[in-house]
């Protein structure tokens, strides 16, 4: 019997749903068992340049925490309870051999915790490859592009050493083609999901996204494309939802009750800022050029924002996230943030000010990766969409 469209796209729901809930990281494994020698590396959310990894012929594996799944006990030896739960969750993760697959772990510039959970995890793990990576806070060429080229040339050559082979400028190209493809995929299915968001529920989107962060690139890349054919050969219903954008959720991730909440209490999530490593870099980077010349310019001027991220004057704070509210058609902005998340709590004021001056409603909430009651989120979320049909009536 063929397969229709809603089969075929409950049968990638249920794939990547397969891949989310499997904290013992299978599909790393399974990879690395097809041909020996293969190696994995690990890396916190938001960004790393993943084109460094996959030109190592190494698999790119993406670390978030444990979740709502996993009882963290080691874990909270180690940091204090008035900080986010992602570390904690990350230790019990190392601590209990299911990241075991992996042969190193790269922990990128997002706040203190991450930072210092790097240096937790070179006492804990004397035998895996372990690196903070630092980008720039200055976004000239000569300044910050030199520092963070340096930066990209050091850990070049440290996977390099990891592999026993340097890695060549057309290594570089060839991942750097590969990533451009899955990024302009992910972009397709953003754009896909903000035109028509009952075709592509966000609870289906995440999933999709969280895929990508065991998978190589080039089989989430034909995921995402598969999952767009298949949704849009099987209609849904259209309700009059309120148009959202979430902001916040950057880090430490959001569980996926929590996001299904938001939808049932009708919202549609229309842009966000999960899994911000599939989208940091805004467009195609050039892969027939200096590979971290070329790269080290996108970061610096075609990149997105979020509150991890360094901006150079005040009045930068609230500009990307407008460009989401407009383009997205949104009627409102979300505020969900990890409890105790620094850089996301210190700079919800100010995008709240911002959203204030333009007249666009907001509201917010924080939460934890583990968050078990989801009835209060569904009622604030609902008074919200509510209201933004009542205002928009008016």
């Amino acid at each position: 019997m063929l397969a229709t469209p809603v089969s075929r796209v409950a049968a990638i729901v249920e794939r990547c749903q397969t891949l989310f809930d499997d904290l013992d990281f299978n599909a790393v494994k399974d990879w690395k068992a097809a041909v020996p020698g293969r190696k994995a590396i690990g890396y916190m959310p938001v960004y790393v340049p993943r084109e460094l990894i996959h030109a190592a012929g190494m698999l790119p594996v993406g670390i978030l925490g444990g979740g709502d799944q996993l009882e963290v006990i080691q874990g909270d030896a180690y940091y204090q309870s008035y900080i986010c739960r992602i570390p904690r969750s990350t230790l019990e993760l190392g601590l209990t051999g299911r990241l075991d697959c992996l042969d190193g772990m790269l922990f990128p510039s997002i706040c203190d915790v991450i930072r210092n959970l790097s240096g937790m995890w070179q006492i804990l793990f004397k035998d895996k490859y372990v690196k903070y990576f630092d980008v720039p806070q200055n976004y000239q060429d000569s300044v910050g592009g030199r520092f963070y080229v340096q930066e990209l040339e050091l850990l070049r050559d440290e996977l390099g050493h990891l592999r026993g082979q340097p890695i060549s400028d057309a290594e570089l190209n060839a991942s750097i083609a590969v990533y451009n493809d899955n990024r302009a995929a992910v972009r397709d299915l953003y754009a896909y999901r903000a035109d028509q968001p009952w075709q592509a529920p966000t609870s289906e989107v995440y999933l999709l996204l969280r895929a990508g962060m065991v998978l190589p690139p080039e089989d989430h890349t034909q995921l995402v494309r598969d999952y767009i054919k298949a949704t849009d050969a099987a209609p849904r219903p259209r309700r009059d939802n309120a148009r959202v954008v979430i902001n916040g959720a950057f880090c430490e991730q959001p569980p996926l009750a929590l996001i299904k909440s938001i939808e049932m209490s009708g919202c549609y999530i229309v842009d966000d800022d999960f899994m911000l490593v599939t989208r940091w870099l805004l467009d195609e980077v050039p892969a027939d050029g200096q590979p971290l010349e070329e790269l080290s310019k996108a970061f610096l001027h075609r990149s997105a924002t979020t509150a991890a991220k360094y901006e150079t004057t005040r009045e930068e704070k609230g500009v990307f996230l407008m460009q989401q509210v407009k383009t997205g058609a949104a009627e409102g902005v979300i505020f969900a943030a990890p409890s105790f998340c620094d850089p996301a709590l210190l700079e919800r004021p100010m995008l709240q000010d911002v959203l204030a001056r333009h007249g666009i409603p907001y509201t917010a909430f924080k939460y934890a990766e583990n968050t078990g009651q989801m009835a209060p989120i569904r009622e604030q979320s609902g008074t919200f969409a509510d209201s933004i049909k009542l205002w928009s009536a008016a």
